[in-house]
């Protein structure tokens, strides 16, 4: 067993509002079935614009579901295939990122291919992530004395990152804090950009950014307000020059306070405990 931190943190992300949406739909599932998509879009003639795509996602009620909107935002960045261009890049990177490399207990695991599963399912493109899972196999392992089982969902694998046999003894367990989260956030943007995401569809980058912001927060409470910043950091090469010279190192985050780590912010970013959800 873990920490009582971390199985205190396991519960909250279990009761999550999303969370509990994904086991539902696990649940759904019936044998053959569960591939069906979004119908007709009206959007149909050119790209959309960010206006034609708010986020429009309220708290307390149900969690991220799909629409015609985020179909057609699907569409333009390429559906899955397009996403896992940029997801495969991205946990490439975080293989040789030491900081994240850490949570990867093993590079064998599909994982860019069950996260563009899961963009597309929470897009609108059918339900390839629930299908997956539905057959997944688990397989235990040993980290510092413990014993746990591989990740069956979303909580689990989270969970089996906070006890990678990879982990310093002193961390083992511990929760994703702000500079994890900032760390995966820049990278992540990085692919995504790297991958011509941002060219290719500006209003599903756009729609994306608050999509990130929401899911991380399960994660760690103030990461939302480091989302924007993350992406505008993938946005300057010099950024990404010196990360690369400091060994894929980011001393600017490590080991931040809440506190010093706002000083990279706009003030009106980090007064904004509203963004991204509407403004009502």
């Amino acid at each position: 067993m873990g920490s009582r931190a971390s199985a205190d943190q396991l519960k909250r992300m279990e009761a999550d509002e999303d969370i509990l949406a994904e086991a539902k739909a696990l649940g759904n599932l019936k044998v053959g079935g569960g591939n069906s998509k979004r119908g007709g879009c009206p959007f149909a003639n050119g790209k959309m614009t960010v206006a034609q795509a708010p986020f429009t996602l309220v708290p307390g009620t149900g969690g991220h579901r799909s629409s015609d909107v985020t179909a057609r935002l699907l569409e333009e960045i390429g559906g899955v295939d397009g996403l896992l261009k940029f997801t495969k890049a991205f946990y490439e990177k975080v293989k040789l990122d030491p900081h994240l490399d850490q949570f990867l207990r093993d590079h064998s695991d599909p994982h860019g291919e069950r996260f563009a599963n899961w963009i597309t399912e929470k897009f609108g493109g059918g339900t390839p992530w629930s299908q997956e899972r539905r057959t997944r196999k688990t397989k235990s392992f040993e980290a510092h004395g413990h014993h746990f089982q591989s990740a069956y969902d979303r909580s689990s694998a989270h969970f089996s990152a906070w006890h990678s046999p990879k982990r310093a003894r002193e961390d083992f367990g511990q929760h994703f804090k702000l500079d994890d989260s900032r760390i995966w956030m820049r990278l992540h943007f990085w692919a995504l950009r790297e991958a011509g995401g941002f060219e290719r569809s500006p209003a599903f980058c756009e729609y994306y950014t608050k999509f990130i912001g929401h899911f991380v927060s399960i994660y760690e409470s103030t990461a939302p307000f480091f989302v924007r910043e993350s992406a505008r950091w993938s946005a300057d090469p010099e950024n990404i020059k010196r990360y690369l010279a400091n060994g894929r190192t980011m001393p600017d985050v490590v080991g931040k306070s809440l506190r010093v780590a706002a000083r990279d912010l706009p003030a009106e970013e980090f007064d904004d405990e509203l963004w991204p959800y509407p403004r009502r």
